[in-house]
């Protein structure tokens, strides 16, 4: 058990206490090294730019500064060092040369002069505007920004970031408010005094802040609130039912852990439609960016809503318990991914299943998920060469590869593949048990008491399995590895089946993913002829072995007209559905392939195929069991 933000006390023996004292007593103790300090002036966060000022103790001699590069949630070298600007060095008012390492882009080497105590570092932060990349996305609009303390400092390079202190101070625009996990020390105008804490507690700590903003309390005992920003201020209109839910998914969460790791938890919400959306986990918060109208529109808050529970989740799985491999000492040191089947698969499940609980989703809107991923994952050809194992490994470069090929490749399948490992993980663990036990039992042990303020708590894949035998025996480690390498051509819906399921197609598309595919702005055709496509009538996706692709289609491609008539996803739907009829198997398409119009024949005869799961009567309903409230009654 590390302490990586020093606040956790160990408690030893009398004699060691009472000796450490007695040596103390004789040997002076070296004073802590002082703590570096950040201003940072957010005032022109509405023109995308952010100015920083740092000052750092200093000795005279050689110094490499390094720019934060392995981003902790982000699975790998993600820090935005290309948007790092204006970079000036300063001791006693004269400037300081510096360069650039030759083949760390994140390093810069400079020597302090005889003599300077301190060296003054200023930069810039380039704000971008494109829509991906995480937090180096698009995090400011002229009403709202997310300030991402690593991507507004340098530090020494080597140090333990558990060990360097930062006081951090921040000026925002007039008006504006804010939102954060940092202790506050001062607050005065637009300008906010942070008490001085750890290099790692300041970066896993963002502040979101804006002209729009509302804060609604959570939970008491530990305190929990949600603080979010808008663009516009009718978009923070959330419903009395809506609060009562979110208020719920706190309820829930304590319940299953049965305890807490942070001292107070903040939910920062950002509705806007000019911002990335995603959520980043934090100790004590979290940064979930969502489209404007998600509180209000509810085929938005089906679809983007679910990302407040998976990162409440992570305070517990992923921040206080966290494979060995992601707790590294500082931003410079490379993750190793292999767990990410536990730390991101684990709290996919999770996350949804508190979704379920709390009345976020209803049961039928729990199924419809479940369906649509059980559903793709099992149209992945991709699967026949890459084991889920390796899209763990490979996961720092999944995350930004593109959508087309993307069921040929594989991405970043831990995820939504992990929901099926740990559904299958649970019902296996209560049919071993008679019902008496389930995954809720191993939270408790593996997440759970005694409630302690933020720490982290490593662990491997052998802990894991240890867990998974404490509540019920079984050979889990071959359970486990065997779904994590196979390269079997259908995906592990052994839980959903053993959950009283089974996943079937209809005709006619689930509300999930109606709404699916009316906030994606695409056309799921995936399941019957092989495409999808985005609403214009480009292809996003074939998946090879299906009529699309055997017909010599591929992503890239754009659909003219269907049939003889102009593209319209209703007449592409039309003509799927009239395949079932024998006379009718044959689809014309027109396609214009970079410039190159064609038309392509395809061959299929099985009408429009959605995902939904079908109940199986000849089994008990444990997966509704699974998904029933704990702290409240539908």
């Amino acid at each position: 058990m590390k302490n990586r933000f020093g606040i956790v006390l160990l408690t030893a023996a009398a004699f060691i206490v009472f000796q450490a004292a007695f040596v103390n007593a004789r040997t002076p103790i070296s004073p802590p090294p002082a703590a570096i300090t950040l201003s940072v002036d957010a005032t022109e966060a509405p023109r995308k730019l952010f100015h920083a000022r740092m000052t750092i103790p200093v000795s005279p001699g050689p110094l490499t500064l390094v720019y934060p590069k392995w981003i902790p949630g982000e699975h790998g070298p993600t820090g935005p060092i290309v948007n790092l600007a204006g970079l000036k060095l300063t001791a006693g008012g004269k400037s300081v040369p510096w360069r650039r390492d030759d083949v760390d882009m994140y390093a810069f080497h400079l020597e302090v002069p005889p003599g300077a105590k301190e060296l003054e570092v200023a930069l810039d932060f380039l704000s971008p505007t494109f829509a991906g990349g995480f937090t180096a996305g698009a995090s400011t609009t002229s009403h709202l920004a997310i300030v991402t303390w690593n991507q507004l400092l340098l530090y020494p390079e080597g140090s333990n970031i558990s060990d360097v202190t930062f006081k951090a101070n921040l000026h925002l625009p007039a008006g504006w408010k804010f939102g954060t996990s940092l202790p506050v020390a001062g607050q005065s105008a637009s300008k906010v005094e942070f008490a001085p804490v750890s290099l790692e507690r300041l970066v896993d700590s963002p502040v979101l802040a804006g002209e729009y903003f509302l804060v609604i309390p959570l939970a008491a005992n530990p305190p929990n609130e949600i603080d979010i920003a808008a663009d516009n201020r009718a978009d923070l209109e959330i419903s009395a039912e809506l609060t009562t839910t979110l208020k719920r998914v706190v309820s829930e969460a304590t319940s299953l852990f049965g305890a807490t790791h942070y001292e107070h938890y903040h939910f920062l919400l950002t509705l806007s439609d000019h911002t990335a959306h995603f959520g980043l986990e934090h100790h004590e918060s979290n940064d979930s960016r969502v489209p404007e109208r998600a509180l209000l529109e509810p085929a938005l808050r089906d679809v983007a809503l679910g990302v407040l529970p998976h990162e409440f989740v992570h305070s517990w799985n992923g921040k206080y318990r966290r494979p060995a491999g992601l707790a590294t000492t500082n931003y410079q040191e490379p993750m190793k991914g292999e767990l990410l089947w536990v730390y991101e698969g684990l709290t996919q499940y999770l996350g949804n299943l508190l979704a379920a609980r709390s009345g976020l989703w209803t049961p039928q809107q729990y199924r419809d998920h479940l369906a649509e991923i059980a559903a793709d994952l099992d149209h992945r050809p991709g699967r026949l060469w890459r084991p889920l194992i390796d899209t763990t490994i490979a996961a720092q470069v999944l995350y930004g590869a593109p959508g087309e090929w993307n069921s040929s490749r594989r991405g970043v399948d831990f995820y939504d593949e992990g929901w099926l490992i740990w559904l299958d993980t649970d019902t296996k663990i209560r049919e071993l048990t008679g019902g008496k036990r389930s995954l809720d039992d191993f939270c408790k042990r593996f997440h759970g008491a005694p409630s302690t303020p933020p720490m982290v708590k490593t662990y491997v894949f052998e802990d894991v399995v240890a867990a998974l035998n404490d509540v019920a025996p079984f050979d889990w480690r071959t359970f486990l590895l065997t779904r994590l390498n196979t390269m079997d051509f259908h995906a592990p819906l052994g839980g959903i089946e053993r959950g009283g399921w089974k996943l079937a197609y209809e005709p006619t598309p689930s509300g999930f993913l109606k709404d699916l595919e009316q906030v994606r702005e695409g056309i799921e055709m995936g399941y019957s002829i092989g495409l999808r496509l985005n609403e214009d009538g480009s292809i996003a996706d074939v998946i090879e072995g299906l009529a699309a692709a055997k017909a010599g289609i591929g992503p890239g491609m754009k659909i003219l007209a269907c049939n003889g008539k102009a593209y319209s996803a209703e007449v592409l739907r039309d003509s799927v559905k009239a395949t079932t009829d024998p006379k009718q198997r044959r689809i014309d398409l027109l396609i214009d392939n970079e410039g190159q119009v064609a038309t392509y024949q395809l061959t299929y005869g099985e009408g429009e195929k959605y995902p939904v799961l079908e109940r199986d009567q000849s089994k008990g309903d444990t997966l509704s069991k699974i998904i029933a409230p704990l702290t409240w009654s539908r």
